[in-house]
């Protein structure tokens, strides 16, 4: 397993690839299996990944509640620093920000609940809430900070100013930004400010939602809820262009490395400045297999302006993550 990172302020340590548990909750991924999901929670923690990710709004409680059943048994829950969110709400199936204190105070109790644990490790803002002041929310999780009932803080989706309020009001240890391959969008600002300030990331979309799997064609196609139905890198000429990518940079790994394209995205976002942790998205347990050959891959600064040329060349129309920000409150209602 990768080396470890500590989380900042704390006497936490976790493995530099984490388990992201956004597929097991089903929702926008078409649907989930219990005891599979369960099942790969608990791969993952027994080949030696001591960080979980997981949020409320990832199957509507439903990715919780499976990652506390996964925990449960054999000490498991010691072995991990346990991650969750807060600061989304939803109707039926529509999330929509929601950091208002009292929000968040529900969240933090009913996330203990669901992940059936008495304290969480690592509890994060998911969105900023434009509706409520960024201090009134990090107050709030300064409350629960000191009432024992979380060990950490962290923000997701975050700017560098957001973040210099919310620390004037509480300490802040994790930053969680979306960053892979394709979508580089925090280089400059956030994962600078990462540095600047000693924090630990954890990124998310290390697999850019399973394109840098190497495994998808150009007459894909997905089916239901998918979040890539609305993805605009999955539609017409430019999933083509990400496709042809792809299969470039897997051309290049096995050349360089005798490895394949999945192995080399979590490679290069692991090596990138800035991050500590990545997270891998997973749903069944054989989607861990590919972990194993990570180790063998040291890139070059001549290899990383290759994977730089590679890209540019074949993605001439890039597009970043941003359909992916759930609306305010009096959007959502509209």
């Amino acid at each position: 397993m990768v080396d470890t990172t500590r989380i900042p302020g704390t006497d936490m340590q976790a493995t530099r690839i984490g388990l992201g548990t956004w597929a097991i909750g089903g929702w926008m991924w078409g649907g989930t299996d219990e005891e599979q999901s369960v099942r790969t929670v608990q791969k993952a923690v027994d080949r030696g990944i001591s960080l979980i990710d997981t949020a409320p709004v990832y199957g509507m409680g439903t990715s919780e509640r499976f990652v506390g059943e996964a925990l449960l048994e054999n000490g498991r829950r010691d072995r991990v620093v346990l991650a969750t969110k807060c600061g989304l709400n939803w109707s039926g199936s529509q999330p929509y920000r929601d950091a208002r204190p009292e929000r968040i105070r529900q969240e933090v109790d009913d996330s203990l609940q669901r992940l059936r644990t008495d304290v969480i490790d690592i509890e994060q803002v998911h969105w900023p809430d434009p509706n409520v002041p960024v201090e009134e929310t990090a107050g709030a999780l300064k409350d629960a900070l000191q009432a024992g009932k979380i060990r950490a803080i962290g923000v997701s989706n975050f700017s560098p100013e957001q973040m210099d309020r919310f620390r004037k009001e509480a300490p802040l240890s994790v930053v969680q930004p979306p960053y892979n391959l394709f979508e580089r969008g925090v280089e400059d600002d956030v994962l600078a400010y990462v540095r600047e300030h000693r924090l630990t990331s954890l990124t998310y979309g290390a697999l850019c939602r399973g394109l840098l799997t190497g495994k998808m064609t150009p007459d894909q196609t997905f089916q239901g809820d998918d979040l890539r139905n609305m993805d605009p890198k999955f539609q017409g000429a430019r999933f083509q262009q990400y496709v042809a990518a792809v299969d470039r940079l897997d051309g290049f790994a096995q050349e360089r490395f005798g490895k394949r394209a999945i192995h080399l995205a979590l490679a290069w976002v692991l090596a990138q400045p800035g991050v500590g942790v990545a997270l891998w998205g997973a749903r069944r347990p054989d989607q861990l297999d590919a972990l194993a050959e990570i180790d063998g891959i040291q890139l070059t600064q001549d290899d990383l302006a290759e994977i730089d040329r590679i890209v540019s060349e074949t993605v001439t129309d890039p597009v970043g993550p941003e359909f992916m920000a759930p609306p305010a409150r009096n959007q959502a209602a509209a």
